[in-house]
């Protein structure tokens, strides 16, 4: 089933004769499109992509089954452009992404669009969790790509080198590695700045002993990889070598309970079995995995706060942490897919710790 039709039988089953889709994310999801400015208006009758000019001839090439409309073409906005549609076909209710339409969006909208106005919540979002097999290659492939480029890295890394040289050289091998050029993002940070559960790449040179962590991943045709891996830049002290232990063990641990029918809960609660009652109990993160596809934290979510149960075909990262202020921190994750009997890891890098 195209993706397309999963909202349109969506529609017919809530009575919505049309769907206005505005999350970027979502308008490849359901389009195919790869470009930017772009918000789709889906009806029973036709589909309606609306962009202005720049990306007229693109949408064109990778939309082709779209009607495309130019709302700067047609001196509006998009709530005008979808407004004159409503109106020419008569539609008496449009539903929309409550959580990616800005309330000053709305506010155009409700005064220009003459029918009910319906707030949707991860109705698109909900279809994206289980992958199709196409979607499975093009995330194996990513996978593939980011741990190749994990060997290539820490070649790289030694005393001297700054965390942003060596962020730029790791998107630089992705890259010809064959990823998409288009980076969202990725976390190359030292030292006691490990413990930064999102710490952006410094000028901080590397130094002898400190661990450094690479959060990271790339984009294949639009799906991306997620993973991290810690190293330590010559001898690991006693301390380092156990947190990496406990570490890896909660990794373990997590990907243990992981199957169709697990709760993110289960898989948090599984995550602190080896540092309860240690001295590192209080430094995990209460969010060890999320979902990914063509964005990078999608549900379903694993945590503290969880109720997401896992199925067969959704693929998620599994990332538990030590983050231990003032000292640093250590994460490692994986990219699973849930097969019907547990799971397959997508990243094929080496866990072990590395001394550099």
């Amino acid at each position: 089933m195209k993706n397309e039709q999963k909202l349109l039988t969506y529609m017919e089953e809530h009575d919505l004769p049309a769907f206005y889709v505005s999350s970027p994310s979502n308008v490849r999801y359901i389009s195919g499109y790869t470009g930017d400015d772009s918000y789709l208006l889906l009806t029973q009758e036709k589909n309606y992509f609306i962009t202005d000019s720049r990306y007229t001839e693109q949408a064109s090439y990778e939309c082709p089954e779209y009607e495309i409309l130019n709302w700067r073409e047609a001196g509006t906005t998009v709530a005008g452009t979808i407004a004159k549609v409503v109106e020419e076909k008569g539609l008496k209710a449009v539903g929309f992404e409550a959580d990616e339409v800005l309330f000053s969006s709305y506010r155009r909208m409700e005064e220009v669009i003459k029918a009910e106005l319906v707030p949707t919540q991860n109705v698109i979002e909900t279809f994206r969790a289980v992958k199709s097999e196409e979607e499975l290659a093009y995330s194996r492939i990513a996978c593939d790509i980011a741990s190749r480029a994990f060997e290539k890295i820490i070649q790289d890394i030694r005393v001297g080198v700054t965390e942003k040289e060596l962020a730029s050289k790791l998107s630089h091998y992705m890259v010809m590695e064959g990823a998409d050029t288009k980076p969202y993002g990725g976390i190359l940070i030292s030292g006691a700045r490990t413990s930064l559960l999102h710490g952006i790449p410094s000028s901080k040179a590397i130094e002898y002993g400190d661990f450094v962590l690479m959060d990271y991943g790339c984009q294949y045709n639009g799906y991306l990889s997620d993973m991290t891996r810690t190293v330590v830049v010559g001898k690991a002290t006693p301390k380092q070598k156990e947190v990496y232990r406990l570490e890896q063990q909660m990794v373990e641990d997590v990907e243990a309970v992981m199957r169709p029918g697990a709760t993110g809960l289960e898989a948090y609660e599984a995550s602190l079995k080896a540092i309860k009652g240690t001295e590192y109990e209080k430094y995990n993160y209460g969010g060890i995995g999320h979902g990914i596809g063509v964005f990078v934290h999608e549900i379903p979510f694993m945590g503290s706060n969880s109720t997401a149960i896992l199925e067969e075909g959704n693929i998620v990262t599994v990332e538990p942490g030590i983050y231990i202020p003032g000292w640093g921190g250590v994460r490692i994750e994986d990219q699973v897919l849930i097969t019907k009997d547990g799971i397959e890891n997508l990243i094929t890098a080496r866990k072990e710790l590395i001394e550099l």
